[in-house]
């Protein structure tokens, strides 16, 4: 059966880097009141071809904070929603197998293609492994980041695998952005890196799995 692209997923095809980054708001950064967080995708040459609003109400985001659930539209840029992410609630610090996160990724909306998975392991309980597994839950991608994501002066790396971990195929990169941006502000850039021929709907996942990524180890809670 021969594979289709999901409709507007077709510009993914052209791509083997995207960087994510996020947008700073003023309201947020002089009120410490947490906004919805908004990101550009853009290709390798600084292009803009999608816009990612979360929406969640004021008060989960001031309640929850980085764990809280969220929905997420990935707009292109004559504002046709092209991805829906939705993460439900969980304990983002869970040294137990029993509450771990995910995230959906829907193309076109309301289809899903995929999810993303922490994984547990009782000697690294905290560490950054992820599956990336399709609509029928079997495992395609594997992501594994360092044990510690916490950085001073360097980005933090979290590696992509093929499915039985035998060969690293990208990246998802969580870029230093300077002391003072890092200390200030909570609006992060990634930059994701995969195989051209990489299949489309991965290549989504992917992006989907660099927001949960953000959320859990990089979006800073508001005292």
């Amino acid at each position: 059966m021969a594979y289709t692209v999901p409709p507007g997923l077709d510009y993914l095809t052209q791509l083997d880097q995207v960087l994510v980054k996020q947008k700073h708001e003023i309201f947020e950064i002089l009120s410490g009141c947490e906004m919805n967080n908004k990101y550009e995708l853009k290709n390798s040459l600084g292009q803009q071809f999608l816009l990612a609003k979360e929406d969640t109400d004021c008060c989960t985001r001031q309640c929850c904070g980085p764990m809280r659930p969220y929905e997420m539209a990935l707009l292109d840029n004559q504002e046709q929603e092209i991805i829906h992410l939705s993460r439900p609630l969980a304990c983002i610090n869970c040294c137990c197998s029993c509450c771990l996160q995910s995230l959906e990724v829907s193309s076109p909306p309301g289809s899903a293609i995929g999810t993303i998975h922490q994984e547990w392991s009782i000697c690294t309980p905290m560490a950054g492994k992820f599956t990336i597994r399709n609509v029928s839950g079997d495992v395609v991608l594997r992501i594994e980041g360092p044990v510690c994501a916490f950085s001073c002066g360097g980005d933090v790396v979290f590696k992509i695998f093929n499915e039985d971990n035998s060969a690293q195929i990208g990246h998802i990169t969580k870029q230093w952005r300077g002391f003072c941006a890092e200390a200030f502000t909570d609006a992060d850039n990634f930059g994701l890196t995969f195989p051209m021929d990489l299949e489309v709907r991965f290549k989504a996942l992917i992006i989907g799995a660099a927001f949960l990524i953000d959320f859990m180890y990089f979006e800073k809670a508001k005292n």
